[in-house]
């Protein structure tokens, strides 16, 4: 897509994080929101200060693991805009941390519903869609993670794996059938945003039995000081914007995510073991 103004887009988990930053960076440009999240109240001061802002906005509650949900978004869009052009597949979650064997089935059932299946669910219903009228674009937010595997992240590390492969895969689907439609991906590393705390909007069916004295589901010591050390979500949004009107596919906002790719494909061609990772995380949280 060479032109935003005027544009509607769709963004889910848009009321905090990237989310959020992509609803601000798109009103900048022009476009007309469709802002879907699971959170009613911060959803709705999203849309109070973007409208202030002189943006048209439109909001509604979407659980995006929930295909039903999913439809109604697109039924909401429609009824507000009559169209849609660029579908950020955006919403997502972290749980379930640990050693792969010790997730429990509710961990891997919360995990997938958003960070997968809401992709999926996403992609199956906008991009008709946009191949009917000819133009658009889908992101999809994956992570480094989708690239690179981190240790006791299994159920988080499959999500986005997943992501990055339905990418690959819908850029070449949409390129067969010789549609304008563009897809990008999102891999970034750490990016301050509330992520973290994703267990506040975990359904009470698939929390985990919690005992006496302990946390339900642990996030790693010091996950929460890591992400808020991260690069701005702000940062994030311009790539993604940049991307949409370069029609690119992959989007990589921390050049070491490159370097670890690297190592990882070059220990995949050497037929080595994967060597243990740098223990320091701090390049994965600025841009070089």
């Amino acid at each position: 897509m060479q032109q935003l103004k005027d544009r509607v887009a769709v963004v889910t988990g848009g009321a905090s994080g990237i989310g959020l930053a992509l609803a601000e960076r798109f009103a900048r440009a022009g476009m007309k929101l469709v802002l879907a999240d699971i959170e009613a109240a911060p959803l709705e001061a999203t849309a109070r200060e973007l409208v202030a802002q002189g943006t048209r906005v439109t909001t509604r509650i979407t659980d995006v693991s929930a295909a039903d949900d999913v439809e109604g978004l697109r039924d909401a869009a429609l009824d507000a805009f009559g169209a849609v052009h660029v579908v950020c597949n955006n919403a997502g979650v972290a749980g379930g941390f640990g050693p792969a064997w010790t997730l429990s089935e509710k961990d891997w059932t919360y995990t997938l519903g958003p960070n997968l299946w809401g992709v999926i669910h996403g992609v199956r219903i906008f991009t008709p869609l946009l191949v009917a009228q000819g133009e658009g674009h889908i992101v999809n937010t994956a992570s480094m993670a989708g690239l690179v595997s981190g240790a006791n992240m299994a159920a988080y590390n499959v999500t986005k794996q997943g992501v990055v492969a339905l990418s690959e895969t819908l850029f070449e689907d949409l390129r067969n059938a010789g549609s304008e439609v563009g897809v990008s991906v999102l891999c970034p590393a750490f990016v301050r945003t509330r992520i973290w705390d994703a267990e506040r909007n975990r359904p009470e069916a698939l929390r985990n039995p919690v005992r006496a004295g302990e946390t339900a589901t642990p996030a790693p010591e010091g996950l929460k000081a890591i992400i808020e050390g991260g690069m701005e979500a702000g940062r994030v949004a311009d790539a993604v914007h940049d991307a949409i009107l370069a029609k690119q596919l992959y989007i990589l906002t921390h050049p070491a995510t490159g370097r670890h790719l690297q190592r990882r494909v070059e220990t995949i061609l050497s037929g080595r073991n994967p060597s243990p990772p740098d223990a320091s995380l701090g390049s994965l949280q600025q841009p070089d």
